[in-house]
């Protein structure tokens, strides 16, 4: 009895060195050009795919369990996908969970991302880890109709995150209020009415938990633009400033961002505090410089040192740039870096209540370790007001 013949593919994978993964689609269809990155942390995909820092990139779920939950609009940490497409090991089954409201596929083809399955992620992540984070192209159609020479010719003609502003894309149209803190069983997200610091949180891709979090940590949140200037930041008299997450290369957003935070430590002794994107700014203005890593690293379980403490905690992380720990000047210190690969995952400045760290404290999805930096804010701005 001959084997029944495998189904047609409809969706196609092209990398820019002519590498081709067919799969089956799902999600919404056409095609999408970006850079590849893979993520390594076993929940939280919903998460992923709405955090603003994955702009420009296509994400390649290494845990094979993608859509089993399903997705409900509580777990968007912006309004819709940011990362341009999706790439997965087993197809997604039907959810099973209490709080799904829409199947993944559906929610993706909602809102215009592509999706692929059927892919040996385990082969795809090996070649970006040897060989950095490729240039591809992602095609879904359901008759399985490709150019595969126009896909891999799409593929290279992707100009690459080096060099690209994207946080402009990605930031607020204008400012706003946050009073929504972290969810808590069983009321969910609560407001905070009892706030104690007023923080001007400057956007450049912000997640919603950060926000949550910061709210949590007694502060009144009020949400600028990434364009915003020193003027518009002292205009709302802020206890603190803090820097969000956000995608693209640091030292093109740097260009308008960096002078803005020069003249907060310049004219003013408020504490400030970055996260990723944030604190590559945070490095830039203070003189350091920032590099392109190969792969990046994206992922809840990575460990990261604390060199005051020597406590090892295990963070989330979602950056492919990275500020150079050797081009830290005088009087700014190295405070926490990555066990993976020593690269600087933190930074402080000495006598000041400025710092930034790399991963993710606020983690959603990964672990909440770093969870106490927040808190350390509240009471930098605290000391400060007393």
């Amino acid at each position: 009895m001959s084997a029944p013949a495998r189904p047609r593919p409809t969706a196609c994978l092209a990398l820019a060195d002519g590498s081709i993964f067919y799969g089956m689609g799902f999600g919404a269809t056409g095609q999408t050009v970006a850079e590849l990155c893979f993520n390594t942390a076993m929940t939280g995909y919903q998460e992923i795919m709405t955090d603003p820092s994955y702009a420009g990139q296509i994400v390649t779920f290494t845990f094979p369990h993608i859509g089993n939950v399903g997705t409900n609009p509580e777990d968007d940490e912006t309004g819709d996908p940011v990362a341009a497409g999706m790439v997965v090991k087993w197809m997604p089954t039907t959810p099973s969970s209490w709080r799904n409201i829409q199947p993944l596929s559906e929610w993706l083809a909602a809102r215009g991302r592509i999706a692929i399955g059927g892919i040996d992620t385990r082969r795809l992540t090996r070649a970006i880890r040897q060989q950095g984070a490729p240039h591809a192209a992602l095609a879904h159609d359901p008759d399985g109709n490709f150019d595969i020479e126009a896909l891999v010719a799409a593929a290279r003609e992707f100009a690459g995150l080096e060099g690209m502003d994207l946080a402009k894309d990605v930031t607020c149209a204008q400012t706003y209020r946050w009073n929504e803190m972290r969810w808590a069983w069983p009321d969910g997200y609560a407001p905070q009415t009892e706030a104690k610091h007023k923080v001007v949180a400057v956007d450049y891709g912000a997640k919603r938990n950060i926000l949550r979090c910061l709210a949590s940590a007694d502060c009144d949140v009020t949400v600028l633009p990434a364009t915003a200037t020193y003027d518009d930041i002292m205009a709302h008299k802020p206890d603190g400033v803090f820097l969000t997450n956000g995608p693209g290369d640091p030292a093109a957003t740097g260009v308008y961002a960096v002078p803005m935070i020069k003249d907060v430590l310049n004219k003013t002794d408020l504490p400030v505090f970055g996260i990723c994107l944030g604190h590559q700014m945070l490095a830039l203005a203070l003189g350091a410089k920032t590099v392109k890593m190969s792969h990046g690293h994206h992922g809840a379980n990575h460990p990261v040192k604390d060199n005051d403490t020597g406590k090892v905690e295990i963070t989330s992380m979602n950056h492919g740039f990275a500020v150079d720990g050797q081009s830290l000047p005088e009087g700014v210190r190295e405070t926490h870096v990555s066990l993976f690969d020593g690269s600087n995952c933190g930074i402080r400045l000495d006598g000041r209540p400025v710092w930034s760290v790399q991963h993710h404290p606020e983690a959603s999805p990964g672990p909440q370790d770093s969870y106490y930096l927040f808190e350390r804010f509240s009471e930098a701005m605290a000391a400060r007001n007393a």
